[in-house]
């Protein structure tokens, strides 16, 4: 029972520790184009048949 005395806490702790990363994550911008990234695979410019620079 003792135990428990460590555990609230500390749990309570990491729950405003992953809130605050969760935060400066939405706050820098983060989650702002979740679609971009995704996109510029599917529009790759590589020529087929390759052309290459050697």
């Amino acid at each position: 029972m003792d135990v428990l005395f460590l555990l609230i806490p500390l749990s309570v702790v990491l729950v405003f520790a992953i809130g605050a990363v969760f935060w400066f994550a939405l706050r820098s911008g983060q989650f702002d184009d979740l679609e971009g990234p995704g996109f510029t695979v599917l529009l790759d410019d590589d020529a087929p048949g390759g052309t290459d620079d050697r």
